[in-house]
């Protein structure tokens, strides 16, 4: 299987992670989303959102990267992604939650505002997208903080795609200034996960973030 992808962003990077936990082996294909390789018209053929990462699979194509962690989780038996419709149901949910909620209202304006724009040199941030984001983040981290006071993973006290889904939107909370230090439950969740070797493995070389 082929993953076109930056390594230097948190979705592709999940994808990555995940898939090297449980031994399913990708080959990546570097779209530089730095130099606009995203909007060429070779990759629009395979892609025509014109982001990243994309999963060809043989003759089948596969967008969006939650989308992907699941197909991938379906490859081999695992934990990750348990035979189980309730366990599943709830993984589900909470990538639900991440896209719709965290990462949409909350980490991605972050990032953007306070990282890509900086990286881009493409203006300075707009101080009332990151106060927006700023509450979204309290408001969710705060539900997140609840939540892991309970168990030590999103779905119960076992790894799972959820976590891997979920911690992607924090990969720059240091760069970005995220209050992570607020909630530490949600902190220490994601020492777990970025702890992991899968995901130390996954984490992008310099070189490729040029």
């Amino acid at each position: 299987m082929k993953l076109y992808g930056f390594p230097p962003s948190p979705n592709t990077w999940k994808v990555r992670a995940a898939a090297r936990h449980i031994g399913v082996p990708l080959d990546l294909e570097f779209v530089d989303l730095t130099k606009g390789a995203q909007r060429a018209p070779a990759y629009l053929a395979i892609n025509p959102s014109g982001r990243t990462p994309t999963l060809v699979d043989g003759d089948f194509t596969l967008w969006e990267s939650d989308a992907i962690l699941q197909y991938i989780g379906g490859k081999t038996t695992n934990a990750l992604w348990p035979d189980d419709a309730r366990k599943r149901a709830d993984i589900t949910h909470w990538m639900c939650w991440e896209l719709a909620h965290f990462g949409s209202d909350a980490c991605r304006p972050l990032t953007f505002e306070r990282l890509v724009k900086k990286i881009l040199n493409i203006g300075a941030p707009d101080e009332a997208a990151v106060a927006a984001a700023l509450e979204a983040f309290n408001r969710d981290a705060a539900l997140l903080e609840a939540h892991l006071t309970k168990q030590q993973y999103l779905v119960g006290n076992a790894l799972t795609l959820a976590d891997f889904a979920v911690a992607a939107n924090l990969c720059y909370a240091a760069q970005t200034e995220m209050p992570l230090s607020r909630y530490p439950h949600v902190q220490a969740w994601f020492e777990r996960i970025s702890s992991l070797p899968a995901w130390r493995e996954a984490a992008p070389e310099m070189r490729a973030a040029a």
